[in-house]
């Protein structure tokens, strides 16, 4: 029996580390380092959000559904801390003091919610319930300090898919970017806009990898996403870079910035992609539809280079960087139907449990 409640106190310490571990690597260290246990709070969710949605008949229904997914995750996550908190400290209190699992449940339960119904008895339980308290009241501190950072990084990240809209439609496209600019702007102030989203795409990197339930906050409007944004913003950063007769370095570092953060946020969700592809690997835009946007801007009077092949090579070799990485992550957060990305018919990806370590890319072909 000693032997027992002894085995009962040391894996009621390691529960309770091993929770402790997860609220660190979740919500303090400083880098994308996803654990098994948030991994499982958020997978299970999204399963019975994924039954709810079955039995929705529009997008929009969907959408509104899914729009509760991260934030009732959220929620959760700290709950099943407590439990598991509250749940090692009861193994480890029958282990020490108390002759049967309710005295140890009761003890376990009113330190860990500080509600003093159950008085302890002798200097290890007394200890045991100061820490347990303690633990309980830091892991509810931790989710609260924790939402302002959150809540801030979707505001800029929102502010630019919003401004989006008046430079390229919505959904937007590549064809709206670049008639709306040379109608308006003049394809002169694109670096100005390359810039702007080279650092969006830097934030969002850091963003989304650090708070992984970021990638699921959806935008205000049902017919916006963060991730469409991106698509069309590295789209028309690809085309200008390939196929406009003034060559701009700054579109070319945005896409470079851009399939980066696609990357990095697909590694954190464990989303496989061909981190080394050919120049020549397909891509999932056609050379037709290349083609329809290349006639659509020369109508208009785009400067366009004078070979539409090499042009042509030159975009796929810079879209087969990030196509794999857009197409998955639009699938995994359900965006809404936009050209060259959510449009393109992924299946949902279900990310891995286990924490996949950043791999280092090699530099793209272009």
């Amino acid at each position: 029996m000693i032997a027992l409640r002894v085995l009962a106190s040391l894996t009621g310490a390691v529960i309770v580390g091993a929770t402790l571990m997860s609220a660190v690597r979740s919500f303090v260290l400083p880098r994308g380092d996803a654990t098994v246990l948030t991994r499982a709070v958020f997978l299970t969710t999204r399963t019975l959000f994924n039954a709810r949605m079955r039995l929705s008949r529009s997008y929009e229904e969907r959408d509104r559904i899914m729009a509760l997914f991260a934030p009732i995750s959220l929620l959760i996550v700290p709950f099943v801390w407590l439990v598991f908190v509250g749940g090692g400290y009861t193994l480890v209190y029958w282990g020490f003091s108390r002759p049967s699992w309710w005295h140890a449940l009761e003890d376990s339960g009113s330190s860990l919610f500080t509600l003093g119904n159950a008085p302890v008895h002798g200097k290890p339980a007394v200890l045991l319930s100061f820490t347990e308290a303690g633990l309980g009241l830091a892991l509810l501190a931790l989710l609260i300090s924790f939402l302002p950072s959150m809540y801030s990084a979707f505001q800029r990240r929102e502010t630019n898919v919003t401004l989006l809209e008046v430079r390229a439609g919505n959904p937007p496209s590549v064809l709206n970017m670049m008639t709306r600019y040379q109608r308006i702007h003049g394809l002169g102030k694109l670096d100005e806009l390359w810039g702007e989203w080279e650092e969006w795409f830097a934030d969002i990197e850091e963003s989304h990898t650090t708070f992984g339930a970021m990638a699921f906050f959806r935008s205000p409007r049902s017919d916006r996403s963060w991730i469409t944004a991106a698509g069309a913003v590295l789209d028309a950063a690809s085309f200008a870079s390939s196929s406009l007769q003034e060559h701009s370095p700054t579109a070319e570092t945005c896409v470079r910035a851009g399939y980066v953060a696609l990357r990095g946020i697909a590694d954190f969700f464990g989303i496989t992609y061909d981190s080394d592809p050919a120049p020549d690997d397909p891509i999932s835009v056609s050379r037709e539809e290349f083609d329809e946007l290349w006639d659509a801007l020369a109508a208009i009077g785009v400067p366009l280079k004078p070979d539409r092949d090499a042009a042509w090579q030159s975009f796929a070799g810079w879209r087969v960087n990030y196509d794999e990485p857009l197409l998955a992550i639009a699938a995994l957060v359900m965006a809404p139907e936009a050209p060259w990305s959510s449009d393109r018919g992924r299946t949902f990806v279900r990310p891995r449990l286990q924490f996949r370590h950043r791999r280092l890319s090699r530099p793209p072909h272009e």
